[in-house]
Order: C-alpha cells, then structure tokens, then sequence
C-alpha cells in the first residue's frame, strides 16, 4: 500500500510565550502544498526501513516513521505485521515545511488502512501528538488555525485555489531549536482565526512570520529571496515555519524567476479550476 505525504506552509506564525515545560505557546495558520514523499508498506520476515531520494539524517529508530510504527504496534497488539517501509524523500528537510512530521502521521494513517484498524481521526491525531507537535495537522491535512505547541487546531476557512504558490527551498539548513532560542516572544499583530476575513492583498501589512528577523539575519540570503517574489509581483510572501523555504502567493499562472547566490529547489503548485 503506498500514499504521498504532503508538506505544510505557515500562513502567519506567532511565537507567543515561552512556557515551564520548555516549549512555546505558538499561532499559526497550517495549509497543505502539494509537494509530496512517497511511502510504501509490504508485507515482510522482518520490519526495515528503506530510503531514497534526498537524504534523512539520523539512524533509523529516530525516524518518525519508524517511531509511528513502533507506537501502533504497542498500542494495538498482535494486529501490526513485520513490514517493508519504502520512504522516497523529495520534501527538503531542516525547511519550515513538516516533512518529517507529514511522513509520521501519513504511516499512522496508512497502517490504520492497511491493518484495518478502524481508528478515528481524533484517535489518529492523539497518537500523532505523541510523535511531534505539527504532527496532528496531517492527519486532518487541511487548513487549520493552530495554537498551545502547534497541536490544539480547529479550522479555518481560507481557500487559495484562485490562486497560484511557488516554493522556493533554499540548500540552507535552519536548526528550529536554534531559530526559537533567537525569539522574544510577544502578543500577536492579527488574529489568524479571522485571516479569511483579510483580502490576500493586505496579508502583507498584518500578519509575519516571528522568525524572520532573527533567521534573515543569520542567513541575508532569505531575505534577498522573499523581496524578489514581491519585486515579480507576489500578493503575500513568508518564510515558512522556522525556514528556511519561502513562498509566495501569485495572480493565477504566475510566478517568479528567483536569482540566488545560494542552490535551491523550486516548486510551483497551480490549483485545478
């Protein structure tokens, strides 16, 4: 059985407070793009995990993929076999862009299928938390507002298929522990749970993304990239998550022709009409 976990974007991302347990309390607004892994599960002697494409960091048991395997397995005894586990890596990793995240959620669904486990959404997404905080946003995989780490959400009606986005992915690794360790927390500019509510063109003036300031700076690069999608004509550009992707939200069939002193990756979504 295969499936094709997704990325995010954030549009707008607060950083709110620093709480006791050491996390911070966020706001953000979660949206699906359609750049997307590959992953596959095949009946096995013995359980592996197998990996292409770019490369992930780290041994195996760290993966989330391994992890969310390991979590149903114990939860729901005798009913999760020794499995082959194909991970085909195209979402850059170290971006802002959930990608490990995504690969988590996407096997606890895609084990729910293949196993027959009958497990609702709700159940999927309490599992999920276990795995990370953006990991719940994957299993419901649509326009969400989120807030406390990222894993308390409900929707939001924001629908950008009058429009077209391009995915600029810079060869530059942003450490989220290091990005948050730069930020002075503080009340949010706008209230991302009426973004609908903002016509696209004044997104500009009201809302950010908090780790800009502190990742442009370190990194001048992003910065250079983010003005030239407004100088080509972009309605809303932002830094993804902690970094270090960029988007920018364009008139439909628009996009622009980024010129960087960096290597990058470029990825283009139009929606159907």
């Amino acid at each position: 059985m295969i499936c094709f976990p997704n990325c995010k974007i954030n549009l707008g991302l607060y950083v709110i407070r620093k709480r006791e347990d050491g996390y911070h309390d966020v706001e953000t607004v979660f949206y699906p793009f359609a750049l997307r892994d590959v992953l596959e599960i095949v009946p096995a002697e013995e359980t592996r995990l197998h990996t292409t494409g770019l490369a992930v960091a780290g041994n195996e048991q760290d993966n989330l993929i391994w992890k969310a395997y390991e979590l149903l397995k114990e939860e729901v005894h005798g009913k999760i076999p020794a499995l082959d586990i194909y991970l085909h890596k195209i979402i850059p990793m170290g971006a802002g862009l959930g990608g490990g995240s995504a690969d988590g959620a996407f096997m606890l669904k895609l084990l729910n299928d293949f196993c027959k486990l009958d497990l609702s959404d709700e159940r999927l997404a309490e599992y999920a938390l276990k795995l990370g905080s953006d990991c719940p946003f994957f299993i419901y995989n649509k326009p969400k507002f989120g807030k406390g780490r990222g894993e308390q959400m409900e929707d939001v009606n924001i629908d950008l298929s009058a429009y077209s986005i391009q995915l600029i992915c810079p060869k530059v690794h942003v450490s989220t522990a290091a990005a948050f360790s730069m930020i002075t927390p503080k009340a949010a500019d706008h209230d991302l749970r009426q973004l609908h509510t903002l016509p696209l063109e004044h997104w500009r003036e009201h809302i950010r993304n908090d780790f800009e300031v502190p990742v442009f700076k370190q990194h001048p690069v992003l910065a250079d990239i983010k003005q030239q999608l407004y100088d080509q004509g972009a309605i809303y550009a932002a830094m993804s998550g902690s970094g270090s992707a960029l988007f920018g939200i364009f008139l439909r069939s628009k996009k622009a022709e980024i010129k960087s002193g960096t290597e990058f990756s470029q990825f283009y979504t139009e929606f159907p009409g």
